[in-house]
């Protein structure tokens, strides 16, 4: 049994793959809900989904590594990202651990770091900025990661 709080939602599901509902939903004290239309919900969805490709299309068209990729296949890759959002000092990835996941970057900066010499600390070894990458190396060889990437901004 599912117990909904302030700022969830329900219904989208029906909404989107115009099925019937799945469940009952029952008010269990005084409740104000928000509602929307199918029409209006779809268009909003639609409509955010294609802002959301448009700007990872062109993002994308900027990368270097990427150049050589046609309009549909970088149209493929824009509806395959995932945002991900990391505050300074966090890490991105850490030196040594198994990697399934390759990284653009969109917006700030991240700094590499790595492990030399064991025992010694952890050299700053690259730095990147948005349109640069990282990870590909652990995809392609199928190794650990090489280094730390830590976010700055």
């Amino acid at each position: 049994m599912k117990e909904y709080q302030p700022g969830e939602a329900f219904g989208e599901l029906s909404l989107l793959y115009n099925a019937p509902r799945a469940a009952t939903i029952t008010a269990k004290s005084n409740s104000e809900l928000w509602a929307l239309d199918r029409r209006t919900f779809n268009f909003i969805v639609k409509d955010s989904a294609q802002m959301k490709r448009e700007k990872y299309e062109e993002f994308l068209k900027g990368v270097p590594i990427l150049a050589s990729m046609d309009s549909y296949e970088r149209n493929k890759l824009a509806d395959a990202i995932k945002e991900q959002w990391f505050q300074p000092g966090d890490y991105v990835i850490t030196q040594g651990t198994s990697g399934d996941v390759f990284y653009l970057i969109m917006q700030g900066k991240a700094s590499a770091t790595k492990t030399l010499t064991p025992g010694s600390p952890a050299q700053q070894v690259a730095q990147y900025k948005e349109g640069d990458y990282f990870g590909e190396r652990a995809l392609l060889k199928n190794e650990p990661r090489a280094a730390n990437v830590v976010a700055e901004t």
